[in-house]
């Protein structure tokens, strides 16, 4: 018994009644117009302006969920007191045809059912406490909707097992409205078929956004904390042979830092505030800029740079820029101290080949299995793009080599 009646005075159940009664609220406002409009009709025809009167009146509520902001508002508020799990529809959602008649209808559904519960459940209180009082008082008679005479002594003890059922009935009325609101809400609140498809689409979009700005901050910041580290090494073995060669390291070591701390604040903000980059991607263009910040490392990289990289496709140059950092960094990382490294770079019309090679300290570093990072992230980026990348030692044990080909197919 008790497992029947808790859910009648729960929590939920007591939401749902406050929901069905701000429909009544809302009901409320359509009234004085819809009797303006029925007085134009004549006091004979009774019956005439009684339906105009439900006619203007069942308008002006549905016309309530034809605001734009309707729709929003009114899955905001299910939401927080139905518990319903809706998705906040987009701004310009409440503005489409279709979703304004099925706000429309909503609306009207829950002033009608919210109204209906609302007198409802005052009637059945109303009966379940002055049944009971009217027997302690002594009896005598009670009108509500109908008139009950109410004995006194023992032959007006029904009325206690009474008010009881009424305030149960009360309860299983709030039950029902609530269960009839959340069972309807999907189907005039809920996004369409359409709707879910774009949302998911978006979602999508912003996922693999952020997995991409996710991947070249591990880029940048790999390959900036990597040169940093050469650069206070250098640093502190010139400080006392080489006070000005000391001196140049820290101040490339502060160029790197600022520049990385720039890109970092960049892609956290992006990250942050959920939107799309307006800076523009590092590109091939930027390649120049990329090896002097390895040189001042300390490092001697001879760079072999040809064709026009202005004219590589934006995308290409992009993911292209990324492999050569990943690349120089790894070089950096695993090379032996102070070992050359070898760049190569050539644009052709229809072909983008990058190559790097340098002598490798000790054994030869597997390649890191971690998705999106590392050797692994090199070889995504390049396949990708269609192209062939091989990473591993160089022919004849001369050290490691990195190589990829990526085709221009877009390249006029």
């Amino acid at each position: 018994m008790r497992k029947l009646i808790r859910p009648l005075f729960g929590a939920d159940t007591l939401r749902g009644w406050l929901y069905a009664f701000f429909g009544a609220v809302l009901g409320l406002f359509p009234i004085p117009v819809a009797t303006v409009v029925a007085a134009v009709v004549p006091r004979e025809w009774a019956g005439v302006r009684t339906g105009v009167f439900l006619a203007a009146w069942a308008g002006g509520c549905a016309a309530a969920g034809c605001v734009p902001v309707a729709r929003r508002a009114c899955v905001r508020l299910t939401n927080r007191l139905l518990g319903t799990a809706l998705p906040v529809p987009a701004a310009d959602a409440g503005k489409q045809r279709v979703n304004r008649l099925r706000t429309a209808a909503w609306s009207l559904s829950h002033v009608v059912v919210g109204g209906a519960v609302t007198g409802l459940t005052g009637v059945l209180v109303m009966m379940a406490v002055g049944l009971p009082a009217v027997w302690g008082g002594g009896g005598g008679r009670i009108n509500v909707l109908v008139d009950i005479d109410v004995a006194r002594g023992a032959a007006g003890l029904w009325t206690v097992p009474a008010g009881a059922a009424l305030l149960a009935a009360a309860g299983g009325a709030s039950f029902g409205a609530t269960a009839l609101f959340r069972s309807l809400a999907p189907v005039l609140l809920g996004p369409r078929p359409d709707e879910r498809l774009a949302a998911l689409e978006a979602q999508m979009r912003r996922l693999a956004q952020r997995n991409r700005l996710a991947q070249e901050l591990h880029d940048s910041i790999g390959h900036t904390l990597t040169a940093s580290t050469i650069q206070a090494a250098v640093a502190k073995e010139l400080m006392d042979t080489d006070p000005d060669g000391a001196r140049r390291a820290l101040t490339g070591l502060e160029e790197t830092s600022r520049a990385a701390m720039d890109d970092l604040d960049h892609v956290l903000g992006l990250l942050r505030e959920d939107r799309a980059p307006t800076a523009p991607a590092l590109s091939l263009t930027d390649l120049h800029a990329l090896v002097d910040r390895v040189r001042r490392t300390g490092t001697d990289i001879r760079a072999d740079i040809t064709g026009d990289l202005a004219r590589v496709p934006a995308t290409v140059s992009r993911e292209a820029y990324r492999v050569v950092q990943e690349g120089l960094t790894n070089a950096l990382r695993h090379g032996a101290d102070r070992s050359p490294i070898d760049l190569r770079v050539a644009a052709t019309v229809g072909e983008l080949e990058l190559e790097i090679r340098n002598p490798v300290a000790g054994r030869f570093p597997a390649p890191r299995t971690r998705q999106g990072q590392g050797v692994t992230g090199v070889m995504e980026r390049v396949r990708l793009l269609k192209g062939e990348v091989s990473v591993g030692p160089a022919p004849g044990g001369t050290g490691w080599l990195l190589a990829a080909r990526i085709p221009l197919r877009s390249a006029p």
